[in-house]
């Protein structure tokens, strides 16, 4: 099948890529990495799966809720791309936002987006009017698919002339899906077609559209989930980051379904409550933040159930690798990926892990450290990271492609060092480098020898302007209890960080905070506590 004629296509994402010259080198070695030119991702990741493992298999769980199978979710999918065409007027290119949690409902929007040509802009359920406005204004919607518990706040959409439909409840899209068949023959888009909009997750300010290809979505399974992570059908994924967050689509739909695996879909859960979905589902893999594994293991969580557990998003202490380990029998897989990249391209698993080490280059993708003039650097020595493979930086028509691609590399904007053995070494987000009197200081490091302290829950440092030294050390601390900070207890605290790391390092300021400010993702807005500082 063909794709429709020209005329009738959208070519808005098409028409809003970077200049080519301004794309990253994107390379291909891997055999299963050479997709045909015409590839559905939605097909290859329903129709294909169900053809190899069977339509039968448990697909979907959810706390309370009857379980879906893989035929379940084709034929709500295939309705909802039935649905889409025939009811709501869209044509492969159109840009659909797509608004709620993690469930079955939202799943089968996503895939029915898919299925019918067009671009899935999955947004965070619980952005405000005016954050979805800009990503209006940024990604030109054509319609919203909105949970039927979350319409309040896309009055602004409409305003715009973006039309709401409700999912999930008996009104809205779910009525249209009545009388549509659980069959339908899907766009045959290209394999370099547009199929999703990811938004960067807003840490430094105004958020950026990366555009990412059908053949991009097989890509990250067929690296990491593939040869790191190593999934079999008999697996049971959850994790808690949403499907708008390329951490979580990634590792809580696209691993799981690409493997023939079910997946445990959380709307919302507490690290206790997710343990007890991990204990109650038999679950056995896992993907969250550095922070719910801390806190699980606080709540005396054992896990027996698990084999895998990925962390990535922020920097994971090795203090919480190491007691996670010795809690559970687990290795926690600490990659690192990024929004414009999809998903992780750099981490290591079982055995292959390195205490302190983000891990390798996942198979499919080089990566290196440049040095300040766009040279290699030695090994031991820090550095901007930098890397390339099948997926790649693409901004919707924004001047900061080409910050973030430099002589084909994507630039992460992470300062790292590597050894001989080709590990990579996190040291921090190159604008968290921090020097004080002539010495480079990494803010996380200055965070994890805080943390180690038993009253610290949270931490984040950052550099503040001082005449003398040029920046001084400052540490925003959030208390485990609920009394409040004390100069002593500052005292206390930076007394307690010469002991972990060289003095010079220690926080010269601290100051204490109920919560320190985040994304909806979990990632810290170090941008915001440098604005207030």
């Amino acid at each position: 099948m063909e794709l429709l004629p020209s005329a009738h296509v959208d070519t808005f994402c098409r028409e809003h890529l970077p200049p080519f010259d301004q794309w990253p080198e994107l390379t291909f070695e891997l055999p299963e990495l050479r997709y045909p030119d015409r590839l559905n991702c939605a097909t290859a990741l329903l129709d294909d799966v169900i053809a190899e493992h069977g339509a039968d298999r448990p697909c979907l769980h959810a706390p309370g809720a009857a379980t879906w199978s893989y035929a379940d979710l084709l034929a709500a999918a295939n309705r909802v791309a039935h649905a889409l065409v025939d009811d709501l007027g869209v044509v492969p290119g159109n840009r659909v936002l797509l608004r709620g949690p993690n469930n079955p409902w939202l799943t089968a929007c996503w895939f029915g987006v898919l299925k019918a040509g067009a671009v899935a802009v999955t947004t965070m359920p619980l952005l405000r009017s005016g954050e979805l406005e800009t990503i209006h204004e940024i990604a030109r919607l054509d319609l919203a698919l909105v949970d039927a518990r979350f319409v309040d706040g896309t009055e602004g959409l409409s305003g715009h002339g973006v039309r709401i439909v409700e999912f999930g409840g008996e009104d809205g899209l779910n009525a249209l899906l009545a009388d549509k068949p659980a069959s339908h023959d899907d766009v045959a888009t290209s394999s370099d077609d547009v199929a999703l909009l990811a938004f960067t997750s807003g840490t430094t300010g105004r958020p950026k559209a990366t555009m990412h290809f059908h053949r991009d979505v097989l890509a990250i399974c067929d690296t990491f989930s593939r040869h790191v992570l190593r999934p079999s059908s008999d697996d049971v994924f959850t994790g808690t980051p949403p499907y708008a967050f390329t951490f979580g689509l990634g590792g809580v739909l696209l691993f799981p379904l690409h493997a023939g695996a079910s997946t445990v879909l959380v709307e919302k859960a507490t690290p206790v409550e997710l343990a007890a979905i991990i204990d109650d589902f038999g679950v056995t893999t896992c993907f969250t933040a550095p922070t719910a594994y801390k806190a699980m293991l606080a709540a005396g969580a054992k896990l027996p159930s698990l084999k895998a557990a990925v962390s990535a998003g922020e920097h994971l202490p090795a203090a919480t690798w190491q007691a996670f380990l010795d809690a559970t029998g687990v290795r926690i897989i600490d990659g690192i990926g990024a929004t414009e990249m999809l998903h992780i391209f750099i981490a290591a698993a079982g055995d292959d892990i390195v205490p302190g080490s983000t891990g390798r280059a996942v198979p499919g993708y080089h990566a290196t450290v440049l040095d300040k003039h766009g040279g290699e650097a030695p090994p031991g020595e820090p550095g901007r990271l930098a890397v390339k493979g099948p997926t790649g930086c693409r901004y919707l028509d924004d001047p900061r492609q080409s910050g973030y691609v430099v002589g084909g590399w994507n630039i992460t904007g992470d300062t790292f060092t590597r050894d001989e053995a080709g590990y990579f070494y996190y040291q921090a987000r190159s604008d968290d480098m921090i020097i004080s009197s002539g010495y480079n200081i990494a803010a996380p490091e200055v965070e994890e020898a805080l943390l180690k302290h038993p009253e610290v829950a949270e931490c984040a440092v950052i550099g503040v302007p001082d005449e003398a030294r040029g920046a001084l050390v400052k540490a925003f601390v959030v208390l485990t209890d609920t009394s409040p900070g004390s100069p002593e207890k500052a005292h206390q605290l930076q007394d307690f960080a010469k002991e972990q790391i060289a003095p010079y390092k220690y926080p010269r300021v601290v100051e204490f905070l109920d919560a320190l400010p985040r994304t909806p993702t979990g990632k810290l807005q170090r941008f915001k506590l440098r604005q207030d500082a």
